[in-house]
C-alpha cells in the first residue's frame, strides 16, 4: 500500500489496520514494469542466423527471410542457395520464379517429376553445375533439351533410377551439343542409345569421364569404345549387349578404370578378356550376373592379380580393401576407413573411384533386392546387408537413399501383406 492510500485511511478515522509491509512501488513501475528476458532476434550474430537458415528447406527458408529486412538480406546469401533439393514439396513455375533472384549462384539441383523438370528453367540458374532427377518416366526430349540448353556449364546430369521412357537418343545429342563441359552423365531406362548419340558425346564432351547407360534396351557397343575420355563406365541392367564386340572395343579405352556390368548376361570369356587385356582397368563390378555365376570353373579361378572383380561369389569388402596400400584395416571397415582418411590423403583418383564404387554397389543391390531372385539368401546374410548398412553412412545422398530403400526392400518380402523375412531382419 502506498503512503497516499495509507494517509487517506487515517484521515477518514478508520481503524488502524496492520498491513504487511511491501516494498513501495511508484506509479510508473506499476504502469510499465521492466521487461526481463526479451530477445531481439535481429541482433543475433549473422553466422548464427545463417546456421538457422541451413536447417530449413527452401520453402521455409524463403518464408523466414521475409520476416524483416535484416533477415531478408541474410536469407539471400549465396552460401544458402548453392544447392537446392526440390523433392520434398510441389515445385512449379510460380515457385521457381519467386526463387529466381536467389539462385544466381545455384550449383546443385535435385528435382522429382515432370512438373519440377519443366519449371527448372524459371530459376534462371545459369551457373548450374549438377542436376539430378528421379521419377523421370514422363520427362520428354523437349524438356531435357530445354534444361541443357539453358545451362551450358553443366558438368553432371543424372536421371534415374526409374526409367526415362520418353527420352531418346535425340535428347542425348542435345546434351552433347549444349554441355561441352559435361563430366558425368548417368541415364536409366532409355530404349535405344544410338551410335550417333554416343559419338556426339565423344566429340563434343572431351571431359566426360563418368558415363552410365543403365537398364537400357539397346546400346551401340562399338560407339562406346570411341569415348576415349571415359574413366568409369556403367551398363548395369542393359540388355542385348554383344559382349564379343564390347570386350574387344572397351579393353582399348585408354583411361577406363572402372566398369560396371552388373545384372547383365556377360560371359566369363568377356570378363576374362576385359580384365587381362585392359591396361587401365582396375575394378570390374559384375553383381548378379547369372551366366557368370553358373560357370564354376571361372568362380574357382583367381587369375586377375592387381585387378578387382566384385561379384556375388567374391568378397566385396576384401576386393575394395585391396585398392588401398594399408592392409592392416579390417575389410568390413574399409569404407569408414576411407571416409576418415580421404580429407588427409587428398588422393583424388582413389576418392573418385570409391565414390563410384559406392554408387554402383548401392544401385546394384537396390535392383537386386527389388527383383528378389532365388538363391541369394547366403549373399544377403553374409555381406549384402552389411554392405547396405555401410553405404547408408556414405556422404552421397543418393547412395544413402538407395541403400536405405534397398535394405527395407530386402527385409520386406511381400509389400501387400507386409510380410517380413525374420532371418533377414
Amino acid at each position: 500500500m502506498s503512503r497516499r492510500v495509507r494517509r487517506k485511511l487515517e484521515e477518514k478515522g478508520k481503524e488502524k489496520v496492520v498491513l504487511p509491509s511491501y516494498p513501495e512501488t511508484s506509479n510508473e513501475e506499476l504502469v510499465a514494469p521492466e521487461l526481463h528476458g526479451f530477445v531481439n532476434w535481429t541482433s543475433l550474430p549473422y553466422d548464427t542466423v545463417l546456421q538457422l537458415f541451413t536447417c530449413l528447406n527452401y520453402r521455409d527458408r524463403a518464408s523466414l527471410a521475409s520476416t524483416c529486412k535484416t533477415w531478408r538480406g541474410l536469407g539471400s546469401s549465396s552460401c544458402l542457395w548453392s544447392s537446392l533439393d526440390l523433392r520434398a514439396h510441389k515445385f512449379d513455375a510460380s515457385m521457381a520464379t519467386s526463387l529466381s533472384s536467389r539462385c544466381v549462384n545455384l550449383h546443385q539441383l535435385r528435382f522429382r517429376g515432370v512438373e519440377s523438370a519443366d519449371s527448372i528453367i524459371n530459376l534462371r540458374a545459369r551457373n548450374l553445375l549438377e542436376v539430378s532427377g528421379d521419377y523421370c518416366r514422363k520427362i520428354t526430349d523437349a524438356t531435357l533439351s530445354m534444361i541443357v540448353a539453358r545451362h551450358e556449364v553443366l558438368e553432371s546430369l543424372q536421371l534415374g533410377p526409374d526409367f526415362c521412357e520418353k527420352i531418346t537418343s535425340d535428347a542425348i545429342k542435345a546434351v552433347a551439343f549444349c554441355c561441352p563441359k559435361l563430366k558425368k552423365l548417368r541415364l536409366s531406362g532409355i530404349r535405344d542409345v544410338t551410335a550417333e548419340a554416343i559419338e556426339a558425346l565423344a566429340k563434343h564432351c572431351p571431359q566426360l569421364s563418368d558415363l552410365g547407360f543403365l537398364d537400357c534396351l539397346n546400346i551401340d557397343e562399338d560407339a562406346l569404345g570411341k569415348v576415349i575420355s571415359v574413366r568409369y563406365l556403367s551398363v548395369a541392367g542393359t540388355s542385348n549387349i554383344k559382349w564379343l564386340i564390347a570386350s574387344n572395343k572397351w579393353d582399348k579405352l585408354p583411361k577406363l578404370t572402372g566398369l560396371d556390368v552388373s545384372r547383365t548376361d556377360i560371359s566369363p570369356t568377356a570378363v576374362s578378356r576385359l580384365l587381362t587385356s585392359s591396361q587401365s582397368l582396375k575394378v570390374l563390378c559384375a553383381l548378379n550376373c547369372p551366366v557368370l555365376e553358373e560357370d564354376t570353373s571361372f568362380i574357382s579361378s583367381n587369375r586377375f592379380k592387381g585387378k578387382v572383380l566384385l561379384a556375388l561369389f567374391t568378397n566385396v569388402f576384401d576386393g575394395v580393401a585391396s585398392i588401398f596400400a594399408d592392409n592392416t584395416k579390417k575389410p568390413k571397415d574399409i569404407f569408414s576407413y576411407w571416409r576418415e582418411v580421404r580429407i588427409k590423403s587428398k588422393d583424388k583418383a582413389v576418392d573418385d573411384m570409391m565414390r563410384w564404387i559406392e554408387w554402383i554397389i548401392s544401385h546394384a543391390l537396390l535392383r537386386t533386392a527389388e527383383s528378389n531372385p532365388h538363391g541369394l539368401d547366403g549373399f544377403w546374410l553374409n555381406q549384402g546387408a552389411a554392405l547396405l548398412l555401410t553405404l547408408m553412412q556414405s556422404s552421397q545422398e543418393d547412395v544413402q537413399e538407395r541403400s536405405a530403400t534397398g535394405l527395407a526392400t530386402f527385409v520386406v518380402i511381400d509389400d501387400e501383406n507386409a510380410s517380413i523375412d525374420c532371418g533377414r531382419a
